[in-house]
């Protein structure tokens, strides 16, 4: 460990004073990651309709970006070490997909609502524009242009103690409220938008913008 800026904070700058400070996982912690997918990972993927993908580009740039389609839809498991993830509609800046073409490493992290555990799959992943797989993964009529062809080379399940913390899926402790609606949020971040406040809200009404999910 070493002492940083004013000395207001210690900085942990080798693994050694990491270790020295949160101690050694047990075995089980250490041991649990698998090089292929099992029957419980499979069920896992089938059950969730949204995960986060973690990229970073040739300098470690990192970017965290979330997928999501109907559960049984998210993800095609192609074989125990294969996985396909489609893109769908956006706003086309394909920060994760940039990253991809010069690093290929990326880490996945699965979700089913109302469950603290979550899947975690790493691997090496390719873009891949066209596929015979393609057609199993269309949604509401829409068949993907672009697809994420992971090779799973680390796969685990993880704790629950995040969720629990964060009290994430307990209904009492949301307030989607406590903060601005969406368009305000724009007019503060983003260069001037030439709609008027009623059009902004008329156009993020969840029945208006859902119309652009698959197409």
């Amino acid at each position: 460990m070493s002492a940083t800026g004013t000395g207001s904070w210690t900085e942990i700058d080798t693994v050694e004073g990491l270790v020295a400070l949160l101690g050694e996982p047990n075995a089980r912690a250490r041991d649990k990651g698998r090089p292929a997918l099992v029957d419980a990972d499979r069920a896992w993927l089938a059950a969730s309709p949204f995960c986060m993908m973690a990229t970073a580009d040739a300098e470690g740039r990192c970017d965290a970006s979330p997928k999501g389609d109907p559960a049984g839809q998210l993800v095609h498991v192609i074989d125990d070490r294969t996985i396909a993830i489609a893109e769908r509609p956006g706003n086309r800046r394909a920060d994760g997909y940039r990253n991809i073409l010069t690093n290929p490493h990326v880490g996945l992290n699965f979700f089913i609502p109302g469950r603290g555990d979550t899947l975690r799959v790493n691997g090496r992943a390719r873009l891949v524009a066209d596929a015979p797989f393609f057609d199993l993964m269309v949604v509401k009529g829409h068949r993907p242009l672009l697809a994420i062809l992971v090779d799973v080379e680390e796969v685990f399940f993880h704790c629950a103690k995040a969720f629990m913390r964060s009290g994430l899926w307990q209904p009492e402790t949301w307030d989607p409220t406590g903060l601005v609606p969406r368009r305000a949020i724009l007019a503060q971040v983003v260069e001037p938008d030439d709609r008027t406040l009623t059009e902004l809200d008329e156009y993020y009404r969840p029945e208006n913008y859902g119309l652009g999910l698959y197409r």
